[in-house]
């Protein structure tokens, strides 16, 4: 395959993302080998004569890597069929259950998957900045918040950008999400904040692509940070670059770190 273009393949290539993707496929030199459609999803603004596939199987067979942006629901049989087939998958679905990632681990150990929440290369370095910041601010002294703001029609909350950004700061302070514990969704007397804890907050309205800030609050001083993406486009671009990276790769779970070579 010396020499030839990268064939990439796009699970849901009808909707929001898989349009961009398959724009963002041929302008970074790669082969878009086709994709799949929801049912009911219509074919007018894909380019004509564009391949249709009738399935994950199939779709897979006929790419040298897969792409996906579909729903949660569907993650562990996309990640189980790139592994039967052993076909590179890069994986952007959110909202995906702790049960969901770990099929997706078991499915890495056949296949290279690139899972991440976000594929804005801005995001993955916040994701970083974060994690040293928690590092360097003690939990009893800096409360750590997360708010998030995206358009009225995303289902999952918080997002999953959101709960990486409470993961990094976790891993930061040495410890885990689950294990430090979730402040979300308050209403009412709910008490004191938790020490140690990490809140969230999701907005929902209009047609936001996606802000996120991490605070962390003292009694004497609040640091915040910021990434807003303001076009879609930027993570179709980030994902079509962790595919043509994962081409060739050993069997594996890569995060978009792996491939920003971070």
């Amino acid at each position: 395959m010396s020499g030839t273009p990268p064939r990439i393949g796009i699970l849901g290539i009808a909707g929001r993302m898989g349009r961009l993707l398959a724009e963002e496929t041929p302008a970074a030199g790669a082969t878009l080998a086709g994709g799949t459609l929801r049912p009911g999803a219509k074919l007018a603004t894909l380019p004509p004569g564009l391949p249709v596939l009738p399935d994950i199987v199939a779709l897979c067979e006929a790419s040298d890597v897969v792409i996906d942006f579909t729903h949660a629901h569907a993650a562990r049989a996309h990640a189980h069929a790139a592994a039967v087939t052993g076909t590179p998958l890069v994986l952007g679905t959110s909202g995906l259950s702790a049960a969901d990632e770990a099929a997706v681990a078991e499915a890495a150990a056949k296949t290279p998957i690139v899972y991440a929440a976000n594929f804005a290369p801005g995001v993955n370095l916040f994701l970083a900045i974060a994690e040293r910041m928690a590092a360097a601010l003690p939990p009893a002294q800096y409360d750590a918040e997360i708010v998030e703001m995206h358009h009225r029609q995303k289902v999952d909350a918080p997002s999953g950008t959101a709960v990486a950004l409470g993961r990094a700061v976790a891993a930061g302070r040495g410890t885990t999400l689950e294990a430090a514990g979730r402040e979300s969704g308050r209403d009412g007397h709910t008490g004191a904040r938790g020490t140690g804890t990490i809140g969230f907050a999701a907005l929902r309205g209009g047609q936001v692509v996606g802000e996120h800030t991490l605070i962390f609050a003292a009694a004497s001083e609040h640091i915040s940070l910021t990434h807003r993406s303001f076009d879609r486009r930027v993570y179709a671009t980030g994902a079509v670059r962790a595919a043509l990276w994962a081409v060739g790769k050993a069997p594996g779970l890569y995060s978009m770190k792996d491939v920003l070579g971070m």
